[in-house]
């Protein structure tokens, strides 16, 4: 499913470093460079690291994601030696088709903010608590793509519709130029739906990830059509999480039974379909 697409993009929920030390947080998370070459094996095309794990083991974790995703010629967006870095976009030109995705995290630990976020002199994660830059960015970019798209870190843990935060947060991207705006961490699916000419989807939910709840095995795939200014339409690609934490198509009637229950999240959201 993923690698059928023109261009797949996931969250990428942990340090990419065999150095540092955990930080002082219940669940910290790392892997090594490898790890790219398996997202690529699986078809997808970038990675977002800026999350809430992101740099779990420390500032050197800047540093090795960058140098992983040169040595192993994979892009990861959303972590930078500085600000601007950061929030660079990835980029794709598809049949001539130019698309942007820029990624930022609206979730942090309070104690961490300072040394995780990227700031114009200060290695980091591109923080979407930042609006105004992230805002600015997305003008930026506006004038040299074709669809822009922004992938985001955000939402409360465990609930089921949107925070007014990420409302605000969405209608402001919107409003500055995105048409795709997208994202995850609560670790639930959240709904989506059309804001104005953009596509809005608030919560993705788990992925490959453990799940000790149906409702935290929820999972499946965002699929979006895009052939300008005006994404052409969008479709939930459902699916549940099994014991081993990866995540499974479904069929059927279990395929319909999933995907009115992700229609039904519409309705907290304010967004038609």
């Amino acid at each position: 499913m993923l690698a059928d697409a023109d261009l797949t993009v996931v969250n990428l929920e942990t340090a990419l470093t065999d150095r540092g030390t955990p930080a002082p947080k219940a669940f910290t998370f790392r892997t090594g460079p490898e790890a790219l070459d398996v997202l690529r094996d699986a078809g997808v095309d970038a990675a977002s690291i800026a999350n809430n794990h992101g740099l779990d083991f420390g500032p050197d974790g800047v540093a090795d994601a960058l140098a992983a995703s040169r040595s192993e010629n994979f892009p990861v967006i959303g972590i930078g030696e500085n600000e601007a870095q950061a929030l660079r976009p990835f980029r794709a030109t598809i049949r001539g088709h130019r698309v942007a995705v820029i990624s930022a995290t609206q979730v942090l630990d309070d104690a961490l903010i300072p040394e995780w976020t990227a700031t114009p002199d200060h290695p980091g994660l591109a923080s979407a608590k930042r609006v105004d830059q992230l805002v600015a960015q997305v003008r930026s970019v506006r004038s040299t793509t074709d669809t822009l798209v922004v992938f985001l870190h955000w939402g409360v843990e465990r609930e089921t519709c949107p925070s007014q935060t990420q409302k605000e947060l969405a209608l402001a991207l919107v409003g500055a130029g995105a048409d795709v705006v997208v994202g995850g961490h609560a670790h639930r699916l959240q709904g989506a739906g059309r804001m104005g000419d953009a596509i809005v989807g608030y919560g993705l939910g788990n992925f490959a990830f453990y799940a000790g709840s149906p409702a935290a095995a929820a999972t499946g795939v965002l699929q979006v059509e895009v052939g300008g200014r005006e994404p052409a339409g969008y479709r939930w690609r459902p699916a549940a999480i099994d014991g081993n934490g990866s995540p499974i198509p479904l069929r059927g009637q279990a395929a319909d039974d999933a995907l009115a229950a992700w229609n039904d999240l519409r309705g907290c959201t304010g967004l038609p379909a």
